[in-house]
C-alpha cells in the first residue's frame, strides 16, 4: 500500500522530479562529445539539462515579501534531519515553520545547526517560530529571545505571538504594544498568530484590526464547504492579511488512516484514493492542490520528515494541472460522507454543551496527534496539561447534549475514552 500511494504517474514524476535525475547522463555525453566533436559544434551538440518548473511563490498578504506555496512543517527533530532541510532548500521550499515547543526544541535548534554550516542560506530563507504556551507579553519576549538563540539568527520573518489561539481576547493591546516594538528593534518582520479551533470567529474578528500581518489557520477541503469559513476567509483576504493553512490533509480523531503507509479501510476512502490515482496524483497530493487552488492562501504548511512525502508534496505543487468542479465535487462528496470522523474545530459548541469538560476539540486533537500522525509521547504530554480536575472527571461526563449539537456528528463519548485509554 505504501508504493501505491507514494506513486506518482510516469508523467507527472517526470515533468516535475525526475528531470533532476537525467543530469549525470546528460554530463557524461556531454563530456564524450566534446573530445570528438570540432570546437564549434560543441554546444549544438552538448544535451541541454531538463527544467523543472520551480517553486511557486506568492506574496505574503499586503507585505511586498513573496515566499514559498508550499512551507516546510518542522514539528520533528531536525537535528536528525539535516538531509530533509538542505533538500528543501535546494528544490525552493524556503518557507519554513518552527515553533517554540516542537519537539522540545530539537525543531528550532535543528534549523539553527544548518544555518550555522550554511550562514548563506540565511537570506534564502523565510523562517516562522511560535510563542508557544505564551501566557503573557514577558513570557513571549522569552519566547522570542530563546528562538533567536536557537536558529543562530538575528531576526524572525514571520512571528506567531500566539499559538493555539482559541479567543480574541488574547489579541491584547498589551501585545499590540510589544508586536509593533519588536518589529522596531528588527527582531520580527512580521507578526501572526496561529489557531487551530474556532477559526472562523477569530478570523473575521482579526480581519477589524491592522496590525495582524499573517494567519495560520487549520483549511482543507472539509473546511471549506463551511460558509462561515469561507466569508471569514474573504474578510482577512480583502483587510490583505496574509493566510497559511495548515492541517490540509484533514484528519481526524476517528481517521484511520492519514499517513501513506497505513492501510486504507474504509470504501469512501478506497474510492477517493482510486478516483486520483487514475487522474496521476495520490489522494494527499490532491488535497494540497484543493487548498492551493485558493488563491487567497499563500502557503500551505505541511509536516514532511521524510524523503518521500517531500518530494512528493513538491511534486504537487509544481505541477500545473487544474482540479476541475468534478474533482471539488468528489471531495465535496468524501466530505460528507466522513464527516463523522473529523473535528471541524468549533469549540465554542463543545465548550457551551460542556461546561464542566471545556477541553473536548483539545482532546479530539491530542487523538488526532496520537492516531493519525504517530506522535504518541506529544499526545499524551498535551494530554496531561488538561487540569486533574477535568480530566478525573471526563469519564462521568454525560456528552449527550455535545453530540447532539456536532456538526460532524462525532461520537464525543467514545472518541473521549479511547483517548483516556490511550493518553492517560
Amino acid at each position: 500500500m505504501k508504493d501505491k500511494q507514494n506513486r506518482i504517474n510516469r508523467r507527472n514524476f517526470l515533468r516535475t522530479v525526475g528531470a533532476a535525475g537525467l543530469a549525470p547522463v546528460a554530463a557524461s555525453l556531454a563530456s564524450a562529445e566534446e573530445k570528438v566533436a570540432p570546437s564549434s559544434s560543441i554546444a549544438a551538440a552538448r544535451p541541454q539539462k531538463p527544467k523543472t518548473p520551480p517553486i511557486p511563490l506568492r506574496r505574503l498578504g499586503r507585505s511586498k515579501v513573496k515566499v514559498s506555496s508550499l512551507c516546510l512543517g518542522g514539528n520533528s527533530n531536525l537535528i536528525e534531519s539535516q538531509i530533509i532541510l538542505r533538500k528543501a532548500l535546494e528544490s525552493g521550499v524556503t518557507y519554513w515553520d518552527t515553533g517554540h515547543n516542537y519537539a522540545g526544541g530539537n525543531s528550532e535548534l535543528g534549523i539553527g545547526r544548518f544555518l550555522t554550516k550554511n550562514p548563506e542560506a540565511r537570506k534564502k530563507l523565510f523562517i516562522a517560530t511560535k510563542a508557544s504556551y505564551a501566557k503573557n507579553v514577558k513570557e513571549t519576549e522569552e519566547r522570542l529571545q530563546l528562538s533567536l538563540k536557537r536558529l543562530n539568527t538575528n531576526y524572525i520573518d514571520l512571528y506567531f505571538g500566539v499559538h493555539f489561539m482559541s479567543e480574541p481576547e488574547q489579541l491584547t493591546d498589551e501585545l499590540r504594544k510589544w508586536a509593533i516594538e519588536a518589529k522596531k528593534r528588527k527582531l520580527i518582520h512580521l507578526f501572526a498568530f496561529s489557531t487551530h479551533k474556532n477559526m472562523a470567529r477569530l478570523l473575521a474578528h482579526a480581519a477589524k484590526l491592522d496590525w495582524i500581518d499573517a494567519i495560520m489557520t487549520v483549511y482543507n477541503f472539509r473546511l471549506r464547504q463551511e460558509p462561515k469559513m469561507q466569508a471569514a476567509v474573504e474578510a482577512c483576504h480583502k483587510a490583505g492579511i496574509a493566510l497559511i493553512a495548515m492541517k490540509c490533509q484533514a484528519a481526524g480523531p476517528s481517521a484511520k488512516w492519514a499517513k501513506q503507509d497505513v492501510e486504507i479501510e474504509t470504501e469512501a476512502d478506497k474510492k477517493l484514493v482510486g478516483y486520483f490515482e487514475k487522474k496521476g496524483f495520490t489522494q494527499g497530493q490532491a488535497k494540497i492542490k484543493v487548498v492551493l487552488q485558493d488563491k487567497r492562501f499563500s502557503s500551505v504548511c505541511v509536516g514532511m520528515d521524510n524523503m518521500s512525502l517531500l518530494n512528493a508534496n513538491i511534486a504537487a505543487v509544481k505541477d500545473k494541472t487544474k482540479l476541475s468542479r468534478a474533482d471539488m465535487q468528489v471531495f465535496s462528496e468524501y466530505a460528507r460522507a466522513t464527516c463523522s470522523g473529523y473535528c471541524a474545530g468549533c469549540a465554542d459548541i463543545c465548550d457551551a454543551a460542556l461546561p464542566e469538560a471545556p477541553y473536548v476539540s483539545d482532546i479530539m486533537r491530542y487523538l488526532m496527534y496520537y492516531k493519525s500522525y504517530g506522535q504518541h509521547d506529544e499526545a499524551r504530554r498535551l494530554f496531561a496539561k488538561i487540569p486533574a480536575d477535568v480530566r478525573n472527571r471526563l469519564s462521568n461526563t454525560d456528552y449527550t447534549l455535545a453530540e447532539t449539537r456536532c456538526p460532524q456528528h462525532l461520537p464525543i463519548r467514545e472518541l473521549v475514552s479511547e483517548a483516556i485509554d490511550k493518553l492517560a
